[in-house]
């Protein structure tokens, strides 16, 4: 099957909406001893976590926030290491366990933001593309396809494109596309946006914004 790939835009992001709830803010506000704080909105919920994260040291407040989030997927000891790894390390790109990092570029962007800098500042890439397949019509469109679609403009230097060629090439499957891929949006029939690390897809990586190429399958 080929498919034929036009990247409209690709944006570098600090921050990705929709990630915390209100009821996230009202929880980290108690874990930070700031209980009662439900009735605001969500900006001046933000406002009072960030006020209150910065009464802990940091290293203290990383652990509370990955506590919070990755208690049922980290172990204790894990938990406070990696708090004193983050504060000099970008995590959500060198962190072992890539199913983790989408969880951990949100946790270490909102603690840079209560910083103002302590934590690395990690980006993400936000990619706008239309995808046309020549001669055949496609539904089922996955994080593995786009990502094999996409290859086809990549520069040879890419991590994807090092990392994960027998996937691309359909010698096996691919579920790591779901963990490098972190959203998924069909803007139309053709279009698509996607959210992933810098640190898989940026701007550098692509020789072309307007390419084709194949997308093999494993039913091939």
């Amino acid at each position: 099957m080929k498919c034929h790939i036009q990247i409209n835009e690709i944006k570098t992001i600090n921050s990705i909406d929709g990630f915390w709830s209100t009821q996230d803010y009202i929880q980290l506000l108690e874990a930070f001893n700031f209980p009662d704080a439900e009735g605001g909105s969500d900006q001046e919920l933000l406002d009072l976590l960030y006020l209150a994260i910065t009464d802990f040291d940091p290293d203290e407040a990383a652990e509370i926030m990955l506590k919070f989030k990755l208690s049922d997927k980290l172990s204790e000891g894990q938990i406070k290491n990696l708090a004193h790894e983050m504060i000099e390390d970008n995590v959500a790109e060198e962190y072992s366990d890539i199913a983790l990092h989408f969880q951990l570029f949100n946790i270490n962007q909102l603690l840079h933001k209560a910083y103002n800098g302590t934590f690395p500042n990690a980006k993400a890439s936000r990619i706008s593309l239309a995808l046309n397949f020549v001669g055949h019509e496609k539904t089922d469109i996955d994080e593995a396809l786009i990502l094999k679609a996409i290859s086809n403009g990549l520069s040879d230097r890419n991590l994807i494109k090092r990392l994960f060629e027998p996937q691309i090439k359909a010698e096996v499957e691919f579920p790591e596309a779901k963990d490098i891929v972190w959203q998924l949006k069909a803007i139309n029939q053709t279009t698509f946006e996607i959210i992933t690390s810098d640190y898989w897809l940026n701007k550098e990586d692509f020789e072309s914004t307007d390419f084709e190429g194949p997308i093999h399958e494993i039913d091939d």
